[in-house]
């Protein structure tokens, strides 16, 4: 138990202060942005916020919060099955539950992160956490930046769209 008490830390600390990935999102924290505005300005979340707007939740990502997001970049959605994206956008219910399902009521940081096993999301289900080596995984995807901050939050970068139970 002391062995995974120390590797988890370190493996979240090495995704928080990965090279180019992290570069390209910014290490400082962004006070007076809130998760949208840091989100758009990183340029890689245009299906993501399209998505969040089509289910009427950009306002309350903008809200005083604060948040966790488990933020899928458009390379995730990309890996959908051809017509899913366009599906999801044409059902704001699901497309809502899905995203909500990405999110974690309050700012949970890389640290604490590690330490836990599962979390409850905004959508009602828990996604499973879990360690391998240096890599961190929500469910079926991985964090490739972590501790992105904001106003009312943080952003953690993954690879992969997570599915709610219901949504398998």
């Amino acid at each position: 138990m002391q062995i995974r008490k120390f590797i988890l830390p370190a493996a979240f600390a090495a995704l928080a202060i990965a090279g180019p990935v992290q570069a390209q999102y910014g290490s400082a924290p962004a006070a007076d942005k809130d998760i949208v505005e840091v989100a758009s300005e990183a340029g890689t979340f245009t299906t993501l916020l399209a998505a969040a707007e089509a289910a009427g939740l950009v306002d309350v990502l903008k809200s005083d919060g604060p948040f966790t997001v488990f933020a899928p970049t458009d390379d995730a959605f990309a890996k959908l099955p051809e017509g899913t994206v366009e599906s999801l956008l044409a059902n704001p219910d699901a497309l809502r539950a899905i995203l909500l399902y990405h999110v974690v009521p309050g700012k949970v940081m890389a640290a604490q992160v590690v330490g836990m096993s599962e979390a409850e999301t905004a959508q009602g289900s828990t996604i499973s956490i879990s360690t391998y080596g240096e890599s961190v995984r929500i469910n079926d995807a991985t964090v490739v930046t972590a501790d992105i901050e904001a106003s009312n939050g943080v952003i953690h970068v993954i690879d992969t769209v997570i599915l709610p139970p219901s949504a398998n």
